[in-house]
């Protein structure tokens, strides 16, 4: 009975020791990321089969800069981030475990070193240089948002612009240099043909899922970027 009651109490104070602030931030600043990274590389491919499909950009040479070489760009930049943020959610919990105040309770009252304050002073810092960028992330991933909510309306509404004679030029979201002009207009086959295909409606929410899934993440570092309560006495 002893035995039993012992294991009970270990059990207790390893379940008190888990930072569960910074547990639910790692959890969800993983997910915002695999959101906004597998969201944003899809609607990225689906994005270069609009193009190619249904406005007839072609792809320049290996040595141009144009939008597929941009989007190329992107989808090797949600590479770096999948896995640079898959090694930053490890080192918050850690930074969780070591600076939370029931590890101080496991293993005595002690004061944290100043090469502990040091380390969580960096990476509190770090955290609020991170969601800093994710903000611009956020704000960057809700362009495309608008720019296929606007055609994803029109296709909803396509009787009553039968007879606007709207068009959809890629030069005014700079897509494309001025000199060129790629575009589609209301009542025209490619017009019909991109919306009622899957292409359109699934890239739209793909970013919708993406712009998510930044947001999560801003949330994700505002949650880690600030301690608990628990953890204020630990920097006296």
């Amino acid at each position: 009975m002893l035995k039993s009651e012992s294991c009970f109490e270990c059990c207790i104070k390893c379940l008190g020791g888990i930072p569960y602030a910074s547990l639910i931030a790692t959890i969800l600043l993983y997910a915002g990321v695999a959101l906004f990274c597998g969201c944003g590389h899809e609607a990225l491919s689906g994005t270069v089969t609009i193009l190619q499909n249904y406005f007839e950009v072609v792809r320049g040479p290996l040595d141009s800069l144009d939008v597929f070489t941009m989007i190329d760009i992107f989808k090797y930049v949600i590479y770096g981030v999948a896995a640079a943020f898959f090694v930053y959610g490890i080192l918050l919990m850690v930074e969780g475990f070591f600076t939370t105040g029931a590890i101080r309770d496991l293993y005595g009252d002690f004061k944290i070193t100043t090469c502990g304050r040091c380390v969580s002073a960096w990476f509190i810092m770090l955290t609020y240089i991170f969601m800093l960028a994710w903000l611009g992330v956020t704000a960057f991933t809700s362009l495309p948002v608008f720019m296929y909510f606007n055609i994803w309306t029109m296709c909803q509404n396509i009787t009553a612009v039968e007879g606007a004679n709207l068009c959809l030029d890629l030069r005014q979201f700079g897509i494309i240099t001025m000199g060129e002009e790629k575009k589609v207009c209301t009542g025209s086959d490619k017009f019909l043909k991109m919306c009622e295909s899957n292409e359109l409606d699934l890239t739209f929410h793909l970013f919708i899922c993406a712009l998510a899934g930044a947001g999560a993440a801003v949330i994700a570092m505002v949650s880690a970027d600030t301690p608990p309560p628990s953890q204020w006495n630990s920097y006296s």
